[in-house]
């Protein structure tokens, strides 16, 4: 499980990143603070108790300091977690100065939750490439692993599909572990069975769900669909 620390100051918007994080299989969140100071205990406090945070969504403008500064207060400190911006701060020098010292993503508010789970799963696949000791083999694998961390943009959707509605099924099916209906789904996003499947199929399509037949007592099996937790 990757230990993520949220560190933002407005509490609906922490309580909303810690959710979502919680929502995502292979994370879990080591605490939620709204300043530098409880967000440097904290890590200190994870370290000393042996399960050390990977993982930091950071606010940039927080009510004792910024998050910048914090980024280096914590590598001063010794902290080798990650650091992956959530902010407002559209200005692109503000985004030179977070790369130029280390965040490894940078993601605008406002955001819904499969933009951030998005993001937390290239982040995740970077870990696994990078995870194993040794040397790299090759120029490539370094491009590849570093290619993980820049989300792509997602592909044109199909005629006749809508953003808004292919995250809502998202969401819906994040939230099933152990798989769903079409009916199932659409009921809980809202739509109609054939539109919840032409949705589900189209995940399917480019490898974000799988699809395999349920079995009941009676009667032909029924398809369900579930995430697919590792599309690489």
């Amino acid at each position: 499980m990757i230990a993520v620390l949220v560190v933002e100051d407005d509490p609906v918007a922490a309580a909303a990143h810690s959710l979502y994080v919680r929502r995502t299989p292979g994370f879990r969140v080591e605490a939620t603070v709204h300043t530098c100071a409880d967000a440097l205990r904290a890590l200190d406090r994870a370290r000393a108790e042996g399960t050390p945070v990977d993982l930091v969504l950071l606010d940039l403008y927080l009510p004792d300091g910024h998050g910048l500064r914090l980024f280096r207060m914590l590598r001063s400190a010794g902290h080798a977690a990650d650091v992956i911006a959530v902010t407002s701060a559209r200005d692109l020098t503000m985004v030179r100065q977070a790369v130029s010292v280390g965040v490894v993503q940078y993601l605008l508010k406002p955001f819904g939750a499969a933009a951030l789970t998005d993001r937390l799963d290239s982040y995740a696949r970077y870990r696994r490439t990078l995870g194993r000791s040794g040397e790299a083999t090759g120029q490539e694998e370094v491009d590849q692993a570093l290619a993980l961390l820049r989300t792509p943009e997602r592909a044109a959707l199909p005629k006749g599909l809508s953003a808004p509605t292919l995250e809502a099924v998202e969401v819906v099916l994040r939230e099933a572990s152990a798989g769903i209906s079409a009916a199932a789904a659409g009921a809980a996003a809202g739509v109609s069975r054939i539109t919840a499947r032409r949705y589900l199929e189209h995940l399917v399509e480019t490898g974000a769900a799988v699809r395999e037949p349920q079995y009941g007592q009676v009667g032909r099996p029924e398809l369900c669909y579930r995430r697919r937790t590792d599309p690489s």
